[in-house]
């Protein structure tokens, strides 16, 4: 549509005669509704009748201007409004053709309406775009089903990567869908696909779980039929031939000779015998290789002996001549002791004294604090009272200013002016009582700035202290370092199992809610098992009722035919009767035929009522107990699911408590690391504030520092002379202790060695003896044994001649 001048073009008034007509209709809608529409009609009776109107013959502008826009403009706002409140379902109304007759399509007439009515449009924006959607829970707890292969292992896997699983596994065409962030979105059409997919996997299971079923009950059925069957022809074989022995007198002399006959044992024994005489030959050899063996390494060990001894004889003459050089060493080691002594001694009294000048350097330094502070204090207060004296001037000059009008108050304020000035005298009494203190305390500082120039000289020396505490400072803000990184690890650990045990309780409460619903569904089917047997006991009941019907029928046939038989031998016996009693005859004879008939129909149709009725009862009986062993086997997977996730979820608790206890240690390390720091900040402070009063002391002491100088140079050389001695002889002592101590194991290891070899020596031929007595004893048994088998053979023959 041209949209420029379309207002215009349509702002055509309403037929005005219609109007008139609507306006007079008896409807007590319509009026209401057109009242507001003046037409020219009534505008010109009000210009006529000024009593209508008003005089001025103006009228209304709403109702003349009420064109056919406006009238549409107002209908769609209230449709608007209504589609904006409510959820609309659109219908397209498509003609199939032009002739109006029932069963024909125009094609290309239907195609043009759906293209003008943007049908096939949102066709092929569906098509073209993704309007099915599912959460990935959602999509695996209905289609994992369709690759059950992916979840054999039972292990945790991402919603995102099992569902791109998946549709890998059914290899699903990547166009069809796409993997989001939450959700996986499918093409039109594509879940009818998964929805046929998934109905054949179930059918599939559902078929191989019930032909897996009837196969294991028909192979239980078989095997006790084909065991029932072997074990009666068993005993029909055991009957027979227990009835056709029973009274043989062969068997019965066989039976009462059978327990004294002892020929037919011989063999049994000649066996055993033979047996027992290999065994104890095989023990004999044994036993002699055992023999050869001991008798190698006792010899080799009386050798070993031989070359120990000849060792321990040099050894010895080796430790008496180490014995007396360390003894030498030992002397020349007191010697060097005691005057390293001596230079210690030396060296202490030294540090001593500078200990001493260090206290005294402290203590100057806390008095001078201590004067510092007294000097703020009084430096505070002073302003304190010129802020006071200024205030009181300020009050001074209003109090002399309302002096006309406050006579009355003039004593006070004298009396306050009293105060005042006796405050402001003894204020500055004490200011110059500071003053004083103050030129007492530049003096004492001149006195200290002069100690602290005299100990200047010793900042060389504390320069060296204060390297090795910087040395200890990086090395404790490694530590630090190290064991910070180490507590962010265990907290980034902590944070990963927080998270897998969350996880894990999903799954727990998933598989929970998931058994409770299996147990649910079990209690169900329960009813209906107890339902179905209630069902059976009926069935059965009816079995035996149509059972006693059947044997009631049995016996009146039996009753009947017995009839038959009797009127027969009548028939015969009356042979030469009457034509009537022959057609009298002949019509209990069609009764008896209709009433056999009758009886054979309805046998048949018990019998058949009950074949159904037993099929119907085993199919029933087959079913729910197929239905009850899958539910028992889903049932004890779910629990031994539930066991391994409560096993780790146990894991997962020990491993939290080992992460946090791991947490503690390294926060503990890291506090106890932090106060090391602080200690260690501290002492350099405190070395840094030694430096200071060291580098005072320094000009103080350099005279005596040359003279102790050139004594501690002296010292050192002898010192140095004597430790490089003492070093030397110390290494040769250890030396020597070191070849005394494995002297002393070799040569204990040797006693224990020869000591072991000896008991060796006693226990073999403890041992040889017994095994030439157990040979003598074997070979006895033997000859014994030899005796017997030709004993019991000349019995066996004189037993088999007779």
């Amino acid at each position: 549509y041209n949209v420029t001048g379309w207002l215009e073009k349509n702002k055509d008034p309403v037929n005005e005669s219609a109007v008139l007509v609507l306006k007079g209709s008896k409807v007590p809608l319509l009026p209401t509704i057109w009242a507001d529409y003046i037409t020219q009609e009534e505008a010109a009776t009000v210009k006529k009748d000024p009593m209508m109107g008003g005089g001025g013959g103006k009228r209304k502008k709403g109702g003349s201007f009420q064109t056919v826009s406006a009238l549409h403009r107002g209908q769609l706002t209230e449709l608007m409004n209504i589609l904006h409140e409510t959820y609309p379902h659109f219908v397209r109304c498509i003609i199939p053709n032009e002739i109006k007759t029932g069963g024909i399509i125009d094609g290309p007439l239907v195609y043009n309406q759906l293209t003008c009515n943007g049908v096939l449009e949102g066709i092929r924006i569906c098509q073209k775009g993704f309007p099915n959607r599912n959460m990935y829970s959602d999509f695996l707890q209905r289609y994992a089903v369709l690759a059950p292969h992916i979840f054999a292992e039972g292990g945790f896997m991402e919603g995102k990567q099992a569902c791109k699983k998946v549709l890998e596994a059914i290899k699903m065409d990547t166009n069809r869908y796409q993997i989001g962030l939450n959700k996986v979105f499918f093409k039109a059409g594509t879940l009818a696909m998964l929805e046929e997919l998934r109905d054949d996997q179930i059918n599939r299971i559902i078929t191989w779980l019930q032909a897996r079923a009837r196969g294991m009950e028909q192979k239980r059925r078989f095997w006790t039929m084909y065991r029932a069957k072997h074990a009666t022809r068993i005993l029909k074989a055991n009957i027979r031939a227990w009835f056709r022995l029973k009274n043989d007198w062969w068997i019965k002399l066989f039976q009462l000779l059978k327990p004294q006959l002892t020929g037919s044992k011989a063999e049994e024994y000649l066996k055993e015998t033979s047996d027992k005489l290999e065994v104890e030959e095989k023990k004999y050899e044994k036993t002699i290789k055992q023999r050869e063996a001991l008798q190698q390494k006792l010899n080799d060990l009386e050798s070993e002996t031989k070359d120990i001894k000849n060792r321990l004889e040099t050894e010895q003459a080796v430790m008496q001549n180490a014995e007396e050089h360390v003894g030498n060493l030992l002397k020349e080691k007191a010697e060097l002791d005691a005057q390293a002594q001596e230079v210690e001694e030396h060296l202490e009294d030294v540090a001593d004294q500078n200990r001493h000048l260090e206290s005294k350097k402290i203590k100057a330094e806390m008095e001078r604090e201590e004067l510092q502070r007294e000097i703020e204090t009084i430096t505070l207060k002073l302003t304190k009272r010129e802020k006071e004296k200024q205030e009181v001037e300020d009050k001074l000059r209003a109090m002399i200013e309302e002096v006309a009008v406050n006579d009355e108050l003039l004593s006070k304020l004298t009396r306050e002016k009293k105060k005042l000035d006796e405050l402001n005298a003894q204020t500055l009494d004490d200011l110059q009582s500071e003053e004083d203190k103050v030129q007492n305390l530049t003096k004492l500082k001149v006195k200290l700035e002069q100690t602290l120039d005299d100990l200047e000289d010793n900042l060389e020396h504390e320069k060296k202290i204060r390297g090795d505490v910087d040395r200890v400072k990086r090395k404790l803000e490694n530590d630090v370092k190290n064991t910070l990184d180490l507590v962010s690890e265990t907290e980034r650990y902590k944070v990963e199992q927080e998270e897998k045990l969350k996880k894990r309780e999903f799954e727990i409460n998933a598989l929970h809610a998931k058994v409770e619903d299996e147990a649910s569904l079990a209690q169900q089917l329960q009813k209906k098992v107890k339902e179905l047997q209630g069902r059976i006991e009926e069935l059965e009941e009816e079995l035996e009722t149509e059972r006693a019907a059947r044997a009631k029928l049995e016996r009146q046939r039996s009753e009947l035919t017995r009839e038959l038989e009797d009127i027969g031998e009548k028939l015969e016996e009356s042979s030469g009767a009457t034509v009537a009693q022959v057609e009298q005859n002949k019509k209990r004879e069609a009764e008896l035929q209709k009433v056999r008939r009758e009886l054979e129909e309805a046998t048949i149709s018990h019998e058949a009522a009950t074949v159904s009725l037993r099929k119907k009862h085993n199919d029933t009986v087959a079913d729910l107990t197929e239905q009850v062993d899958g539910l028992l086997r889903v049932k004890a997977k779910l629990e031994k699911e539930k066991n391994t996730l409560r096993v780790e979820v146990d894991d997962l608790a020990s491993t939290m408590e080992q992460a946090t206890k791991n947490k503690v240690q390294a926060e503990k390390a890291n506090k106890q690391l932090e106060e090391h720091l602080a200690d260690a900040n501290a002492k350099v402070e405190e070395n840094q504030r030694l430096l200071q009063d060291l580098s005072s002391l320094k000009q103080k002491l350099t005279s005596e520092h040359n003279d102790l100088q050139r004594q501690l140079e002296e010292s050192e050389a002898t010192s140095n002379q004597l430790s490089r001695t003492k070093s030397m002889l110390t290494q040769q002592m250890e030396e020597v202790k070191r070849q005394l101590e494995e002297e002393t194991k070799s040569k204990n290891t040797l006693l224990h060695h020869l000591r072991a070899i000896q008991t060796d020596c006693d226990n073999l031929r403890e041992s040889l003896e017994e095994e030439q007595e157990g040979k003598s004893e074997i070979q006895r048994n033997l000859t014994k044994a030899n005796a017997e088998v030709a004993a019991w053979r000349s019995k066996y023959e004189t037993d088999a001649i007779q």
